[in-house]
């Protein structure tokens, strides 16, 4: 049998897929082994041109998986975590960090999940960390619009159809890499909500964070992170953005270190921008 006759028959038999995003990745091998893939999974590897003089694509067996690696000269988290749910043909996805080591057994773990609340589009686990700082899930509940920003992407895992038929991608303007600072995977869930999915929080931990890289985004709370949530909330709801905005700046005013009235004030700014068309690219 042929290598592609290979690939094309353990992607039809797949049920869980990873889909790997990372940065001038020239050891594949040695990511998925730190990563723990215990199964099926995709790489999108955005390079720089010290890396890559062109865009290509590789494929790696790994565990008899055919594995394959997109390289393209190209930045955002948002943009690399398209490109690889627009290819993928698994029944479910993990959207997978390259400083994540997932659990054993996490691939029958998110297919029984799925099977016990089978009318769930996304499911979210819990991320182990040396440093706890994400909201940790307790108990399992249904998440809604009062809730769902608390999770990031490298905890979700979705049924793969039901995102793809509904259109639902990740804005490439908002994340690591991208114009605007983190947010992709709270616009994310938003749409999935507004498209009247079913996400429900599972006390499962799917994977440990690796603490052992700087973010590719986070420069600190200056006026930039400020403006770009402004922009984040007015996104999510032209209708209650005033409220999203107060409730971040009231709550989150000691850790952001600074008054709330230039919280409130920086962050309608960035609302007053979006208003106006002011749209910038930095």
């Amino acid at each position: 049998m042929s290598e592609m006759n290979k690939a094309g028959q353990s992607k039809a038999n797949q049920t869980v897929e990873v889909l790997i995003t990372t940065m001038n990745c020239q050891d594949p091998i040695k990511l998925l082994k730190q990563m723990n893939i215990q199964g099926a999974a995709m790489i999108g590897n955005q390079v720089n041109d010290a890396y890559a003089l062109r865009d290509c694509v590789s494929e790696t067996t790994y565990q008899d998986y055919c594995i394959p690696m997109y390289s393209f000269r190209e930045k955002g988290v948002g943009l690399n975590r398209n490109n690889l749910l627009m290819r993928t043909a698994s029944s479910y996805c993990l959207f997978g960090d390259d400083d994540l080591t997932y659990t054993d057994g996490y691939e029958q773990a998110v297919i029984r999940y799925f099977e016990q609340y089978p009318d769930a589009d996304v499911l979210i686990f819990n991320l182990l960390e040396q440093t706890p700082t994400r909201y940790l899930i307790k108990e399992a509940f249904k998440v809604n619009s009062l809730n769902y920003m608390r999770f990031g992407a490298a905890r979700i895992a979705v049924r793969s159809a039901c995102i793809q038929t509904h259109g639902i991608l990740f804005n490439t303007c908002f994340g690591g890499g991208a114009h605007y600072s983190n947010g992709e995977d709270t616009l994310f869930l938003s749409s999935c909500l507004k498209a009247g999915l079913k996400i429900y929080a599972i006390p499962y931990t799917i994977a440990q964070l690796r603490e052992d890289r700087k973010s590719t985004w986070f420069e600190g709370y200056k006026e930039t992170y400020f403006l770009d949530k402004g922009l984040l909330y007015y996104l999510i709801s032209r209708r209650w953005y005033r409220l999203l905005i107060l409730q971040d700046a009231y709550r989150h005013r000691k850790m952001y270190g600074q008054p709330f009235s230039y919280l409130w004030n920086t962050m309608n700014r960035g609302v007053k921008n979006a208003k106006n068309r002011r749209f910038t690219f930095r």
